[in-house]
């Protein structure tokens, strides 16, 4: 017998639905109650993944920094010219004498191996601030009252408003991904007397032409020859709008908007990454007249559409109630106790973590570099570019599991242009086929190495960012991906290590020369290496006999039989660093590269490998928790894997309190993006797991979280799952399935009687327990599975989960 679904996320997406509707959205904004002076800690961004900017509110002028992901120094074009650090001449002989000394037993000092096959960095380039769009008023000596700054999470929108001498302004600013422009509408109950114009970088000549109601600004980066240009267009409905030579003047009581359309000639193909025939000053101007035809109301419903079609996917609930501080002061308050302000405060970071990767990252652009798409300098930290020993592959780990696959594809763009120079990089260093690149790699394809010592060597990249395909297939089970986009890049860095690897004195398989990131010694096999290589093996074999490669399958399952796993136990209980014992108790270096089996990777597990669990935690705690923000971002995920969610939050209260700025962003020191995107795949990974197979719900959810919900998480095997829970565990679970096929799910509700659904209809009759907590469903494609306890009170004797 049956009846009516009675149960289920009804609560969760009536909250849910609260929200898109301007309820409460506490969780979904950040807001000031003064302007920005700080570029860095204060000002409030915003993007397209293309174009990005950064909103200060002043007063009485307004600077809108802007940043275009593609505008580049260096590269080729450049005097002197570009060699995409690639030698003319084979390195291989130099390369394999210098692996089998190591594999001989030796060890070299970083210094050592830079200056015999590390590279200058010719012609390397840094991205660049595009520039500032100053929009300034007349100063009005009046006090300013009600000033309030604010960052909408959910539709993308920045605020400012304030009221001053009898008038209240208000201020809006987003960039539109739809529309491709940033727009900026102001208003005033009192007349705008406004000048606008455009502020180029020092370093920078540019030709400014004004006409009536426009400002373009067109230039070439001296460097290089780039060619970039800017456009603005200035609308109201009443007043005047007049030009002089650099800027525009409005004197208009209507409101008035203004559409900004910034562009280069950059293309991302090797080699030649100049698009012909393309003049950026005309695609700047045919954003801009495309978007005066829509008008602000029709650029704010298609801009908002599009956000928050991303971002209102998935919807945290840690049980945090509304505050009366404003985010800075919120965030200098975390963990002095108020409960209730600190939930606020994790599940705003959680959700501004997902819409900074919506803002930085969308179809058509370069990938999020390390400062996302933001960037103020002509020199910017680590040249803002993307390095490939975890900060470029950990912007991109809340893709799949936080429900945002969309923002993915500039990640596999960008390594599909990658592949052609790794074959270069692969035959002239090591004499192999398939493709490889090193540590640092920028918009121009670079694949060699630097010659900074202990930062230049990450052969292993290739296979790490080819996991990054694996596991979209995983979480889609898209064949087509697979077949088309995923294999190819694959098989080409799984065709490298066949070749590159070399036999040890033991006869295992092991990477040599191999370096523990960014520490320690040149050794053969460090664990880490081994670590990415095994995974990038198993993942190939299964993708292979999916493809029905037999022979090539047959070669990597003969590999993997012999392949060194990296996973040894040392002489304190530590998970070795290296193959030797070298490993020291009192070392707290940041990389903690040595337990990529146990995250990303999985195969370390607390279940199935207790001793390497058990050896993980101990290297955890050598390590210990302080450290830059990447670095405590990728200890909660470690955490979280080891199903220990008191430590996980530990971490994650560290990075709040002393790895944050105050407008949320994450500090290396330097501001570096990579924390804010690592700590939100660490929340996820609290709440759920999926790696191993089992849909793992709340495997490690801390204490303080003793109530919430989470509505749209994504779990492997093209599965969206909703939790519900109380200080006794997950008290509802609802999974939608993807595809056809089993699916397996580890809970407590399943240790005691619970109620099923399937669809919309509640069975009549609860279930006994499940046998390890476990149940499998035989999903359909699009139908709901939903349990719940039987109890509906959370009694004394049920465990916490």
């Amino acid at each position: 017998m049956t009846k009516p679904l009675v149960f289920g996320f009804a609560a969760m997406l009536a909250a849910s639905a609260a929200v898109a509707q301007g309820v409460d959205k506490s969780t979904a904004v950040l807001w000031y109650d003064k302007p920005a002076t700080d570029w860095e800690k204060e000002a409030l961004p915003i993007g397209n993944g293309r174009m990005g900017a950064m909103i200060f509110g002043g007063i009485d002028a307004e600077r809108v920094q802007i940043s275009e992901k593609s505008l580049w120094t260096g590269g080729p074009g450049t005097d002197g010219g570009y060699d995409f650090g690639l030698p003319n001449d084979s390195q291989a002989a130099r390369m394999k004498a210098i692996g089998s000394k190591l594999v001989d037993g030796a060890t070299l000092a970083p210094e050592d191996v830079a200056r015999q096959l590390g590279r200058k960095m010719h012609n390397y380039g840094d991205y660049q601030s595009f520039g500032d769009l100053v929009i300034e008023r007349d100063a009005d000596p009046a006090p300013v009252s009600n000033y309030r700054r604010e960052l909408d999470l959910f539709d993308g929108v920045a605020r400012v408003s304030f009221s001053q001498g009898g008038a209240d302004l208000e201020r809006e600013y987003f960039v539109s991904y739809p529309d491709q422009v940033i727009v900026a509408h102001w208003t005033s109950t009192g007349t705008q007397k406004l000048r606008v114009r455009f502020a180029m970088p020092d370093n920078r000549s540019v030709e400014t032409r004004t006409d009536k109601t426009k400002v373009r600004v067109t230039g070439a980066l001296k460097s290089n020859g780039l060619r970039y240009a800017a456009m603005l267009r200035v609308l109201t409905d009443c007043g005047s709008v007049t030009a002089d030579e650099y800027s525009l003047r409005v004197e208009s009581s209507c409101p008035v908007t203004f559409i900004v359309g910034a562009r280069t000639n950059y293309q991302m193909r090797y080699p030649d990454y100049r698009a012909a025939g393309v003049e950026p000053a005309d695609v700047a101007a045919q954003d801009v007249l495309r978007a005066t035809d829509l008008r602000h109301d029709a650029l704010l419903d298609h801009h908002a559409a599009d956000h928050t079609a991303l971002f209102s996917a998935v919807k945290l609930d840690l049980g945090g109630g509304p505050s009366k501080l404003p985010t800075d002061q919120l965030r200098a308050s975390y963990a002095t106790g108020n409960e209730a302000n600190d939930r606020l405060l994790e599940t705003l970071y959680f959700n501004y973590g997902r819409y900074l990767l919506i803002a930085s990252s969308r179809p058509g652009s370069l990938p999020a570099n390390l400062q996302g798409v933001w960037n103020d300098k002509a020199t910017p930290p680590w040249n803002a570019d993307y390095h490939v020993n975890i900060n470029l592959q950990m912007n991109y780990w809340p893709a799949e599991s936080a429900n945002l696959a969309e923002t993915v594809g500039p990640l596999f763009d960008f390594v599909d242009h990658l592949v052609p120079p790794g074959r270069l990089a692969a035959q002239r260093y090591f004499g192999a086929q398939g493709w490889t690149m090193f540590l640092n790699t920028n918009a121009w394809g670079y694949v060699g190495p630097i010659d900074w010592p202990t930062a230049f060597w990450q052969p292993e990249a290739s296979a790490w960012l080819a996991r990054h395909f694996w596991e979209h297939y995983l979480y889609t089970r898209d064949d087509v991906f697979l077949r088309k986009r995923a294999w190819p890049v694959m098989k080409g860095a799984t065709e490298f290590w066949l070749d590159a690897l070399m036999t040890g004195k033991d006869g295992r398989l092991v990477v040599s020369p191999s370096y523990s990131p960014e520490h320690g010694p040149f050794t053969a096999g460090a664990s880490m290496s081994q670590q990415i290589v095994s995974d990038l093996f198993e993942s190939s074999l299964e993708a292979a006999r999916k493809q029905g490669d037999t022979a090539f399958a047959a070669r990597i399952d003969a590999a993997l039989k012999k392949l060194d796993r990296g996973l040894r136990v040392g002489s304190w209980g530590q998970l070795q660093e290296w193959q030797g014992d070298l490993d020291d108790a009192k070392d707290d270096h940041r990389h903690v590269s040595h337990l990529f089996a146990l995250h990303p990777g999985h195969a370390i597990d607390p279940g199935t490998t207790p001793e390497l669990a058990a050896a993980a935690r101990k290297t955890l705690d050598a390590r210990g928790d302080a450290s830059t923000g990447w670095s405590r971002a990728w200890k909660i995920n470690f955490w979280a894997r080891l199903r220990d969610g008191e430590r996980a939050h530990k971490l994650l209260e560290g990075l709040l309190r002393d790895s944050t700025l105050p407008n949320l962003w994450d500090t290396h020191p330097p501001f570096q993006i990579d924390g804010n995107f690592g700590a939100t795949a660490g929340i996820v990974e609290m709440l759920l797991q999926s790696q191993t197979g089992v849909i793992d719900i709340l495997p490690a959810k801390p204490a303080a979280w003793r109530a919430g919900s989470v509505f749209g998480i994504r779990a492997r095997g093209d599965a969206t799952v909703s939790i519900a829970w109380d200080a006794c565990g997950a008290k509802i679970v609802e999974v939608t399935a993807g595809h056809e096929g089993p699916l397996t799910l580890r809970s407590s509700i399943f240790t005691q009687d619970f109620r099923v659904s399937v669809g919309n209809v509640l069975s009549e009759a609860p279930e006994a327990p499940s046998p390890g907590g476990l149940r499998t469903v035989d999903a359909r494609p699009g139908v709901t599975y939903g349990f719940a306890r039987a109890a509906q009170t959370c009694g004394p004797n049920q465990p916490p989960r």
